[in-house]
């Protein structure tokens, strides 16, 4: 059996990022949550008003011998915007800026050199993700989990979560199970 890892990512709405990862090869159990705030035990209306300092992330296991954390950054790159701060298409407010959150010095050393990579080779704005120390992660409620699999005919998600994962699929069909 293979050992698996622990990321966490945060690029705008946890629906988005939940549906993209969901569809890569060696990456399991994903929940999404609550990340980077001031209270403990957040639900959803308070994270909304953009109060508590959290982040919608989500949290995933990965095993590194299918897939590597730099290709997981890849793809965290490429599916939102990591330029706009606070802001995720018409969703904006602190809990949809572009964070990671990193388990271990491996992980926050390999973030940041991606960070400088992409600046250097694939953005022309600057890239305002915040690279930050693992918190405490609280679940969201559980109608937010798996969403998009199970909705994918709500407006959000064709005119959001298609293109993201429409992308997902052109840049890196390798990754994709």
């Amino acid at each position: 059996m293979n050992k698996t890892t622990t990321a966490y990512f945060a690029g705008g709405c946890f629906w988005c990022t939940e549906a993209v990862f969901q569809r890569l090869k060696g990456v399991s159990d994903i929940v999404s949550g609550y990340m980077g705030g001031k209270i403990k035990n957040p639900a959803y209306r308070e994270i909304c008003t953009g109060r508590t300092g959290h982040a919608e992330a989500i949290r995933l296991n990965y095993d590194p011998s299918v897939i590597s954390y730099t290709d997981l950054l890849h793809v965290f790159f490429a599916t939102h915007d990591p330029t706009t701060l606070n802001q995720q298409g018409n969703d904006k407010g602190t809990q949809y800026r572009s964070a990671i959150f990193y388990v271990d010095e491996v992980q926050k050393s390999m973030a940041k050199e991606t960070i400088e990579k992409l600046q250097m080779t694939t953005f022309d704005n600057p890239i305002v993700t915040e690279v930050s120390a693992e918190e405490p992660f609280y679940f969201a409620e559980e109608e937010h989990q798996n969403y998009y699999n199970l909705h994918s005919e709500q407006m959000y998600c064709s005119y959001v979560i298609n293109p993201k994962v429409a992308k997902l699929k052109q840049s890196f069909s390798h990754l994709i199970l």
